[in-house]
């Protein structure tokens, strides 16, 4: 039986004959032009937010991780730090970092560590996570699950 094509179909096939129509020149040029949202973060962009003083980054957070920061960064948070400074810059240019295990879930996410691959204890395993601009502000331990979700319906 020959099928005839549905309206889904035909829908479809338009969207790439529009291409057949360019030439090559011109399709590249739409490619280039094609730009991405640049991140921001409450207003200030990725490259501003890693030159921010800890006091500045501060009006930007959360106030209870504001609270928490005003304390005082203690040793085991900047020995995090220094080591995934240490990662960074071992890693050659264009490639991931090395992951770097710890077991400090209450850590902030600041705009330094952005990039960085944490693997982040859950009481039975480290889970890797890379560090994305939107995670600024929150625990590490927001992002390492400490149970496993319960699976309704299911017999045994």
């Amino acid at each position: 039986f020959p099928q005839t094509p549905s309206r889904l179909d035909r829908s479809y096939q338009a969207g790439f004959n529009q291409y057949k129509n360019m030439d090559a020149e011109q399709v590249q040029e739409l490619r280039r032009k094609r730009t991405f949202r640049k991140f921001t973060f409450r207003g200030i962009e990725l490259d501003q937010l890693l030159d921010l003083t800890n006091e500045e980054l501060m009006d930007l957070i959360s106030s209870r991780a504001r609270r928490r920061m005003t304390r005082g960064l203690k040793r085991k948070p900047l020995a995090l730090i220094k080591r995934l400074r240490q990662a960074k810059k071992e890693a050659a240019p264009g490639e991931k970092p090395r992951g770097i295990k710890t077991h400090l879930r209450d850590m902030i996410i600041v705009p330094e560590m952005i990039g960085s691959i944490i693997g982040i204890y859950n009481g039975k395993m480290f889970c890797g996570v890379e560090m994305r601009p939107e995670m600024i502000g929150m625990y590490l331990g927001e992002f390492a699950i400490t149970y496993k979700p319960v699976r309704h319906g299911r017999p045994g």
